[in-house]
């Protein structure tokens, strides 16, 4: 059986593998899942239709499968799915998903959830990403994988972040951001790529010059956006060792609802 607290109040109805450890006074519902080896600390209320996968840890104070704020909802049995090895720290809120979007809001695996973070209903959060301290996601967020968010920063509702975009302390971020890039401040601005998280992933000095080209189309040569992403999708042929960053900006600028961060 899971090692629980003997002031934990897990429902017998919850199923949690049997390496699963619940601290003191944690507070676990009867429709929750939870995978081998991850642990909840104290004074967590996990609840909800919650799924959590493996070897995650749970800090104390978090709140995790709670009702969205959304005020259309009924109390449906909408969904949080959260994957592997994520790391939540004290106080994050993560709320289920509702029924006039995807009915879940679901988190990939290897993420580090700092303090006080929230993910509203039917956010989709890829993997490896990092949001620190008081990072603000509104409902039908996305983020990509390998995705940095800085502290004190508030997202939009449906507002996208791309994979490897890096997003700068207390900025405020209304408009999707492409992959690549460096973002920050109130009104937002991008100050570049984010080159060094680039090489931290071992992206190759060719594959990194694409990037580099890619941003130059879209913010340095004064181009609509059409013509912008009309000449990104030319440089997969000329530089096949980037084809994969240059699919990923160009179905990015594909799927943008809200405008890009100019």
């Amino acid at each position: 059986m899971a090692t629980i607290h003997p002031t934990a109040l897990v429902d017998p109805r919850a199923e949690l593998d049997a390496s699963v450890q619940v601290g003191p006074y944690t507070v676990i519902g009867p429709h929750v899942k939870i995978g081998a080896g991850t642990t909840v600390a104290a004074h967590v209320v996990v609840e909800g239709h919650t799924t959590i996968g493996r070897d995650n840890r749970i800090f104390q104070f978090g709140s995790i499968g709670a009702a969205n704020q959304d005020k259309k909802y009924r109390g449906e049995p909408t969904e949080l799915v959260i994957g592997d090895r994520n790391t939540i720290r004290e106080f994050v809120t993560l709320h289920v998903g509702t029924v006039q979007d995807k009915a879940v809001t679901t988190i990939g695996s290897d993420n580090w959830i700092m303090a006080y973070t929230h993910i509203a209903h039917d956010c989709v959060v890829g993997s490896n990403t990092t949001l620190a301290n008081n990072a603000t996601l509104a409902g039908h967020v996305e983020l990509g994988d390998w995705v940095t968010i800085g502290g004190l920063t508030g997202i939009h509702q449906f507002v996208k972040v791309g994979a490897h975009a890096m997003v700068g302390f207390a900025s405020a971020v209304s408009q999707d951001v492409p992959p690549f890039m460096l973002v920050d401040g109130n009104p937002l601005a991008v100050r570049g790529i984010n080159v060094i998280g680039l090489r931290r992933r071992d992206f190759t000095p060719e594959r990194i010059a694409a990037v580099k080209q890619m941003h130059k189309l879209l913010y340095r040569e004064g181009r609509t956006l059409e013509a912008a992403r009309a000449a990104i999708d030319e440089l997969a042929g000329s530089t096949p060792e980037a084809a994969g960053e240059v699919a990923l900006m160009s179905g990015f600028l594909a799927a943008a609802t809200r405008g890009i961060a100019r």
